[in-house]
C-alpha cells in the first residue's frame, strides 16, 4: 500500500511538470507568434536615439541658349537657436539685446516674448529652438548674423542656420507655359516636367540624433552622405527674341478683336532650334496668359496657309506648272454636291497668280483634276513629304496630325477638294511651321527642339545636335519654285502689308473656319476663325521661319490672316531685323561695318573679361567694350582700379553697377555687398535706384527696374 502511495505521489508530480513545460511551451508559442506577426519591430538604443532624413538636392536650373536664367532654384534661410551653448555670462550679457533686435526685425512677437522663449529653451536644454517660420533671404541672413549672441557665431552664439531652396522664376510668366512647372507629387508641364529626371538630382542622407526632450538635431557623421544636385537644362531659346515675341502678340491680342488665344513660334532655319515660342489664351477677366500650349498641341484644319502642301505635290508630281492655268471664275465652285467659294474673285489665273491671291477655288480643282481618279497618290504625296511627322518633341504634350485616306470610312469626293486648300486635315502650327522651314531649307526638314543639352557647374554633359527628318520633303527646284510663289503673295497677293520693309519676307496668309463642338461651322449665324501668316526671312536666304495664329471667338464678322497675324509676325521680323546686325546693308547693297576692336563681353566681371579679350588675338586689353543693352555699351578700363561707365566713376567699395545684368547675376553681386534688393518688371536690368556709385549704407535695399 505504501508502495503505490509512493507511485501514485510521483505521478503526480511528473503530471505537474509536464504541465508546467506544455504551459511554458504554450507561452513560448504565443509570444512568438505575437512578435512576428503583431508586434512592431523592436528598435535598438541606438535605432531610438539615431534616425536619418533624406536631403534634398539643388534643383537644377533652366537656362535660354546664351545661359541666361529661366529658372532657378534660390537659397533661403531658416534661423534657429541651441540655447544651452553660451556660457552663462554671455547669456546674461546679450539676451535683452538679441530679443529687441529679433522683435525689430520678425515683427512677430514682442521683445519680452523672445527672451521668454529663449530663456525657457535655455532651462529645458532646447538645442534646436525654432525663432521663425520665415524664410531669410542672403541679405536678410547677414543682417540677423550681426544681432547680438549671434554675433559670436555657431558655438558661443547659439545661431544654426537651415538652408532651403524656393523655385524662382526671373522672367515671370514670360515662356511659363514652354518653360512649365512640377508640383510636389511629382506631376506638371513643360520642360520642368520633361526633364525632371535630370533637374531633380539624387537625394543624400543626414543622420539626426534625438535629444532630450523629444528635439532631433542633425549631427556630423560618416554616414552622411551628400545629395547630388541636378544638372542644369541649357535650351534653345532665346529670352530678348521671346519677350518680343510675348509683346507683339500681346499689343495685337489688346486691340479688342474677340481673340481667344493666339501663338507665335520662331524656328532657326539651318537647325530647327525653337528660339521663341509664345502661347496666350484669355483669361476670361479680360488677360491673356500662357495656360496652353497652342503650338504643340492645338491640332486644327489650318486652312489656307496649308496652300503650299498642294502646290509642292502637283509641283513635285510633275502636274502642274506656275504658269498652269486655272480658272477661279466668279468665286464660287460646286464639286460633287460640296460648295467652295472665296472671299473675293479672282477669275482666270495662273497656279502662281492663284497662289498669290489664296484661290479656295482654285486649289480645290488643282487637286481634283490632277488626283481625282487616284486621292491615294494625293495623299502618299503628303505623307512623303513628313506633314504628319510624329516629332517625338523633347517637351511634353505633342498633339497628332489627323491626315485622312480615302479608306476612311468618313471619306468623300468632296475630301479632296477640300484637302486641295487646306481642309479636310488636322495639323498643329508646329506641324505648318516645320513644313514651311523645310521649304527655305531647299526641301529639307529639320526636327523641332527645345533643348540644346544639359550641364554640371558650366561643364556640358551631353550636347543635341539638330537632326534632319529622313529624306527630302521635295526636290531643292520644287522648293525654289515654291519659294517664288511664297515670295509672290507678299509682292502681289494677300500679305502685300509685308512688302514694306528694307528686308524681304516670303510666306502665306491664311483664314480658316474652326468646327464647333460636335460638329459643323456656322451656329446661329456666329463663326469661329483661325487666322495665320506662316513664312520665312530674308527671303534670298532664309535665316528664320516664323508662324503666327491667333483664334476668335464666336463672332459674327470676318477674321483675316493678313490684318491678324500679319501684325505681330511683322513686329516679330522687324525685331530680328534690328538685332541682327549682319542683316543691316546700305540701300546700295554693301555692308554695314559692324567693325569693333573688341568682341561684345556681356555686363558683368571687367577683369574676366579683360583677362580673356587678353589671351585673344587683334583685342586691346586695356579697353573692352561690353554690351549691357539695347545699343548701350559699358567701357571697362585697365588703366585704373575702378570702372568708368555712362560717365560714372564707381570705386569699388560703392554700390555695384547691375545694369544690363540678368536678374541673379544682379541679386547675387548687391546681396554679396550687403544690400537688400527689390525688382519689378522682367528681362536685363534698365535701371537701379539708388545709383550706381552711391555710398549707401549696408542693409538698406536696391531697386532694379527690368526692361518689361
Amino acid at each position: 500500500m505504501e508502495t503505490n502511495d509512493k507511485y501514485r505521489i510521483i505521478f503526480r508530480r511528473s503530471s505537474r511538470i509536464y504541465q508546467f513545460l506544455i504551459l511554458i511551451i504554450l507561452i513560448v508559442l504565443v509570444r512568438i507568434i505575437y512578435v512576428q506577426f503583431f508586434k512592431k519591430d523592436i528598435k535598438s538604443g541606438a535605432e531610438i536615439a539615431f534616425r536619418d532624413k533624406p536631403t534634398e538636392p539643388v534643383r537644377g536650373d533652366i537656362l535660354d541658349k546664351d545661359g541666361r536664367l529661366l529658372a532657378s532654384s534660390i537659397p533661403y534661410y531658416r534661423v534657429r537657436i541651441d540655447c544651452t551653448v553660451s556660457e552663462q555670462d554671455t547669456f546674461n550679457k546679450y539676451i535683452d539685446g538679441l530679443c529687441k533686435a529679433l522683435a525689430d526685425f520678425y515683427k512677430e512677437k514682442t521683445a519680452a516674448q523672445y527672451k521668454k522663449l529663449i530663456v525657457d529653451g535655455r532651462q529645458n536644454k532646447k538645442r534646436y529652438l525654432n525663432i521663425s517660420r520665415r524664410l531669410l533671404d542672403y541679405s536678410e541672413l547677414k543682417q540677423v548674423k550681426e544681432f547680438p549672441l549671434f554675433n559670436k557665431g555657431a558655438n558661443n552664439g547659439g545661431i544654426i542656420v537651415e538652408e532651403e531652396y524656393k523655385r524662382k522664376y526671373p522672367y515671370g510668366r514670360t515662356a511659363f507655359r514652354t518653360i512649365g512647372f512640377i508640383n510636389s507629387e511629382g506631376r506638371g508641364t513643360g520642360i520642368e516636367s520633361s526633364w525632371d529626371y535630370y533637374l531633380k538630382g539624387t537625394p543624400g542622407k543626414q543622420i539626426y540624433q534625438r535629444l532630450t526632450g523629444g528635439e532631433w538635431v542633425p549631427v556630423n557623421s560618416e554616414n552622411n552622405l551628400p545629395p547630388k544636385d541636378g544638372y542644369d537644362i541649357r535650351t534653345t531659346l532665346d529670352i530678348d527674341l521671346q519677350e518680343a515675341v510675348e509683346d507683339a502678340l500681346k499689343e495685337q491680342l489688346t486691340k479688342g478683336y474677340n481673340v481667344e488665344g493666339a501663338t507665335a513660334v520662331v524656328m532657326e532655319r539651318r537647325t530647327g532650334a525653337i528660339r521663341a515660342i509664345a502661347n496666350l489664351k484669355n483669361d476670361g477677366k479680360g488677360g491673356f496668359d500662357e495656360s496652353l500650349n497652342f503650338a504643340v498641341s492645338q491640332a486644327t484644319e489650318p486652312g489656307s496657309v496649308l496652300k503650299l502642301v498642294t502646290l509642292v505635290a502637283v509641283l513635285e508630281d510633275g502636274k502642274e506648272t506656275l504658269e498652269s492655268m486655272v480658272d477661279g471664275g466668279g468665286g464660287t465652285w460646286t464639286y460633287m454636291g460640296q460648295k467652295v467659294s472665296d472671299s473675293h474673285a479672282v477669275g482666270m489665273q495662273t497656279v502662281k497668280g492663284a497662289f498669290a491671291h489664296s484661290s479656295n477655288v482654285c486649289f480645290a480643282k488643282i487637286a481634283t483634276r490632277n488626283y481625282a481618279s487616284n486621292p491615294k497618290e494625293f495623299v502618299n504625296r503628303i505623307q512623303n513629304m513628313k506633314l504628319g511627322e510624329r516629332f517625338h518633341l523633347d517637351i511634353q504634350g505633342e498633339g497628332t496630325a489627323v491626315i485622312h485616306s480615302p479608306d476612311w470610312e468618313g471619306w468623300t469626293p468632296g475630301t479632296l477638294a477640300s484637302m486641295g486648300f487646306g481642309y479636310g486635315l488636322l495639323i498643329t502650327p508646329l506641324h505648318t511651321l516645320t513644313f514651311y522651314n523645310a521649304i527655305a531649307n531647299d526641301g529639307k526638314m529639320m526636327k523641332p527642339y527645345f533643348i540644346e543639352g544639359y550641364e554640371k557647374d558650366g561643364k556640358v554633359i551631353k550636347k543635341f545636335k539638330p537632326q534632319e527628318i529622313s529624306g527630302s520633303i521635295c526636290s531643292k527646284k520644287t522648293a525654289e519654285k515654291a519659294r517664288e510663289c511664297l515670295r509672290a503673295v507678299v509682292t502681289d497677293g494677300t500679305g502685300k502689308m509685308m512688302n514694306k520693309e528694307v528686308f524681304h519676307i516670303s510666306g502665306k496668309t491664311g483664314t480658316a473656319r474652326m468646327a464647333f463642338e460636335g460638329g459643323g461651322y456656322e451656329r446661329g449665324g456666329m463663326r469661329q476663325y483661325q487666322a495665320t501668316f506662316c513664312g520665312f526671312f530674308p527671303s534670298e536666304n532664309p535665316e528664320y521661319s516664323v508662324i503666327v495664329v491667333l483664334y476668335s471667338g464666336k463672332t459674327a464678322g470676318n477674321f483675316y490672316g493678313a490684318t491678324q497675324a500679319g501684325p505681330p509676325f511683322l513686329k516679330i521680323a522687324r525685331f530680328i531685323y534690328a538685332n541682327t546686325p549682319r542683316w543691316n546693308e546700305r540701300l546700295d547693297g554693301s555692308q554695314k561695318s559692324n567693325h569693333r576692336s573688341n568682341p561684345e563681353v556681356a555686363a558683368g566681371m571687367g577683369e574676366a573679361s579683360r583677362s580673356v579679350l587678353a589671351a585673344l588675338p587683334s583685342t586691346n586689353s586695356k579697353e573692352v567694350i561690353s554690351k549691357i543693352g539695347n545699343n548701350r555699351w559699358m567701357k571697362f578700363s585697365s588703366d585704373t582700379n575702378a570702372i568708368k561707365a555712362e560717365n560714372l566713376y564707381l570705386a569699388k567699395d560703392s554700390l555695384a553697377n547691375v545694369k544690363g545684368m540678368g536678374l541673379k547675376d544682379a541679386i547675387y553681386l548687391l546681396e554679396n555687398q550687403g544690400y537688400k534688393v527689390k525688382f519689378k518688371g522682367h528681362g536685363k536690368v534698365v535701371s537701379q535706384t539708388p545709383r550706381a556709385g552711391a555710398d549707401l549704407p549696408k542693409g538698406e535695399t536696391v531697386t532694379l527696374s527690368l526692361d518689361s
